[in-house]
């Protein structure tokens, strides 16, 4: 029986990107789509990968208490003052703790270009969870049957390009970002499609043909 070591692993990075676009929906009030958060395909899916953002964070007061959350809320040194970024708010708790709450991105108007942006980004989305699902429910069982080559470094570059993406604003740098994962998912889609080219059983060319439905999903942008 083949090892479905690789493709296990290349799943892990393709949902860390999954969940790092996500939560990047979510920052720009983007996430009312079918790969948003709140929205999950699979309500059984409990995200348990790291991914930055600046969520909410306590910093308790008090002599001999440390903290929470890093270089992010702590206390500057001989002053008592609490540090913030500029995309956090200061608030006061009831129990007199100070909580940090993120400034929401500024949205801006609803330009033609934002509009394109919010869909490409969605369709990335959208096409990195369907990629995700057939390879758990079509991939794996096949690998475990007959081995077939996975091109891991491909899965690692697009979760590196997405958590890229995740620090920019808009501006053509966010553009060539998202702009590298789109050509970066449909790179690992084709690969897998050649992967699986010549293995002639009926469930390989079920699983083809899922993979061909993701890649005319992602049509160059």
């Amino acid at each position: 029986m083949a090892s479905p070591a690789p493709l296990v692993a290349s799943i892990g990075h393709q949902m860390v990107a999954l969940q790092t676009l996500q939560l990047l929906q979510q920052e720009w009030g983007w996430g009312d789509g079918p790969g948003a958060p709140g929205n999950p395909r699979d309500p059984d899916h409990v995200s348990t990968a790291p991914v930055r953002r600046s969520g909410r964070l306590r910093a308790w007061p008090g002599p001999g208490r440390e903290e929470r959350g890093g270089g992010v809320g702590a206390r500057n040194r001989g002053t008592g003052a609490l540090a913030s970024s500029p995309e956090e708010e200061v608030v006061r708790g009831a129990d007199g703790s100070a909580e940090l709450l993120p400034f929401p991105r500024d949205h801006g108007p609803c330009t033609l270009a934002r509009m394109a942006m919010r869909s490409a980004l969605a369709r990335v989305v959208d096409s990195t969870s369907e990629l995700v699902s057939v390879e758990q429910t079509l991939l794996e069982p096949l690998q475990q049957e007959r081995s077939f080559p996975i091109h891991l470094k491909d899965s690692v570059e697009f979760r590196n390009i997405c958590s890229h993406l995740a620090l920019q604003i808009e501006g053509q740098q966010f553009d060539r970002d998202l702009n590298a994962a789109h050509q970066c998912l449909k790179t690992i889609v084709k690969k897998l499609i050649q992967s699986l080219a010549n293995l002639p059983s009926d469930a390989h060319m079920v699983a083809c043909a899922s993979l061909r439905q993701i890649l005319q999903n992602l049509p160059d942008i």
